[in-house]
């Protein structure tokens, strides 16, 4: 089994190398379909953002020009969809949305598409795939744009939910909205559990998976799980907000088992062969430890050294000029 899996992410390895740039766009275009209709299932309030062909268009767009643009795409999805409800609500998300652009781009610009992608991880479900993930792959301050990615999600959640209310208001309703939106996020305990969990698991999970110990990326996931759930759990104790059980932890085995994956596709060594080697220069001593990867069994039968005969009288011929 293990062996059939090696192979495959041969093949997948070979596959990119060729069509690496195809498959990048491909990549762009679904990702950006799937974040621009998550928002849409959360905020229907404007029928023209809601068809599918300009969803399909924004994609296409997106799936051609750099990653930021998806972010901001993404955004104005947002806002546009607020102002189906109201140019108060569309004004408070296009505040939120200026500010987590000018932090973002102050601290963590390589990482802005996490943003977009935390809401839609909570709609599937599997939250927690985002801080192990990242915890994987990025740097302790990619926190800082899944923090904002929290926000985002549970402000589209309060307007979604309360939609009906804030619907026609008049100018006296129009302040008492506003009101309502910056209570609504500020006194939101549920998300403010969310965004301490997510710090605390992504910097555990990059600090472990960084260890000098064995099967370091399977520990860290493992960890990162376990943390997750342990900071949801009592943190909905302890400030009396109410977290579902079930889903948690269903989302988090999900995730785990997600991470494993990635895993498998980014850092799959043999401990097992593990060597120990020492070197020496004039002025140190180098002590390095030495994991060789796995790859696939065929890789090794594939590519042999041709030997080429050398005859006698090439030489003499080369010799003689």
């Amino acid at each position: 089994m293990e062996n059939a899996l090696l192979e495959l992410k041969e093949k997948m390895k070979l596959v990119y190398a060729g069509y690496g740039s195809y498959l990048v766009v491909l990549f762009k275009f679904l990702l950006a379909l799937v974040v621009f209709e998550e928002i849409n299932g959360i905020l229907p309030y404007v029928e023209v953002l809601d068809q599918l062909f300009v969803v399909l268009l924004a994609a296409l767009i997106c799936s051609i020009m750099p990653w930021n643009l998806m972010v901001f795409c993404g955004m104005g999805l947002i806002v546009g969809q607020c102002y189906g409800v109201g140019i108060e609500v569309a004004g408070f998300a296009l505040a939120l949305m200026v500010i987590m652009v000018i932090l973002y781009l102050r601290f963590t610009p390589q990482d802005a598409l996490v943003m977009l992608l935390t809401p839609v991880a909570f709609a599937f479900g599997v939250p927690c795939l985002i801080p192990i993930g990242y915890g994987l792959t990025k740097a302790p301050s990619s926190a800082i744009s899944a923090s904002f990615g929290v926000i985002l999600y549970y402000f589209m959640e309060l307007v979604s939910g309360n939609a009906s209310a804030m619907i026609g208001a008049d100018k006296e309703g129009k302040i008492q909205n506003l009101k309502f939106l910056a209570d609504g996020l500020m006194q939101n305990q549920e998300m403010m559990i969310t965004i301490i969990a997510f710090v605390t698991v992504l910097v555990i999970v990059h600090v472990v998976r960084r260890l000098e110990v064995e099967y370091a990326w399977n520990i860290a996931i493992l960890v990162g799980g376990m943390v997750y759930m342990l900071v949801m759990a009592a943190g909905g104790i302890f400030l009396e907000a109410p977290i579902p059980a079930i889903p948690l932890v269903a989302g988090t085995i999900v995730s785990v088992i997600v991470g494993e994956i990635l895993e498998f596709f980014l850092f799959h060594v043999d401990y097992k062969r593990t060597e120990r080697l020492q070197f020496e220069d004039d002025e140190y001593y180098y002590y390095v430890k030495a994991v060789p990867k796995i790859t696939g069994a065929k890789k090794s039968r594939e590519y042999k050294m041709e030997e080429t005969p050398v005859y006698p009288d090439v030489i003499r011929e080369q010799e003689g000029e």
